[in-house]
């Protein structure tokens, strides 16, 4: 099964006023692992970058005017995605932000290019996964990571091709890439094993049950719970 992570950066968040795409990154999986190919593009937006935008992923419109527009590397982009499932997180803001690009081309291309990207690929939206798995908890990715003991203290700012990495072994950790640790102590609050705390879970190798954490300074008891993710 072919997948592709994907992830954008843009120029503001809201389509009414005219914002683009300025980076998109996306990050290819065959049967759950990484085949080491991507797809990366910074992007001309031909527009000013809004501030709070550029606090995010820290862009300047100086960098990119040497960059390509969307029209010259969509037809790649939808080649590298076509027939795939693609892996999003907040699937609806990417998505729109797409969708946006391709209607502007539209026409200029008569019928060769599709409007939607849901017309060439399906969509997995990692961000409603997590809320049905982690509900009540924050599930954006840098929660995620730590949640998953992803590393993630290289990212000081946004960027897509480092998202969508990072993107994907959050998505093979949910689904059954990994499998964690969890304990806690008896007497907690915390009487389940589902939504972990940070400091709650040790990653470990699959069936490598004998690789327990040690007791707590208090030598109060702990409860162990090895869980398939």
């Amino acid at each position: 099964m072919r997948q592709i992570v994907l992830d954008t950066e843009t120029t503001g968040l809201e389509l009414t006023q005219g914002h683009r795409i300025i980076e998109i990154g996306c990050v290819e999986l065959i049967n759950r692992r990484h085949t080491g190919r991507h797809f990366h593009h910074y992007l001309n937006p031909g527009r000013e970058i809004d501030a709070g935008a550029v606090a995010v992923h820290g862009l300047l419109r100086e960098r990119l005017e040497s960059a390509p527009r969307f029209a010259d590397i969509a037809p790649a982009l939808l080649e590298f995605i076509g027939g795939t499932e693609l892996i999003i997180h907040n699937a609806a803001f990417d998505l729109a932000f797409l969708d946006m690009e391709l209607t502007l081309l539209a026409g200029a291309h008569a019928g060769s290019l599709p409007s939607s990207v849901r017309a060439v690929c399906s969509v997995l939206d990692t961000l409603s996964f997590a809320r049905e798995r982690h509900p009540g908890q924050r599930n954006n990715l840098d929660a995620l990571c730590k949640r998953y003991g992803i590393d993630s203290s290289h990212r000081e700012l946004h960027g897509a091709l480092l998202d969508a990495r990072l993107l994907a072994d959050v998505y093979l950790a949910m689904t059954g890439g990994q499998s964690v640790l969890a304990f806690e102590e008896f007497g907690s609050t915390r009487d389940g094993i589902g939504g972990f705390a940070p400091g709650l879970i040790e990653t470990v190798p699959p069936l490598s049950l004998e690789l327990l954490p040690h007791p707590p300074k208090n030598n109060r008891p702990i409860k162990i719970a090895h869980i398939k993710l």
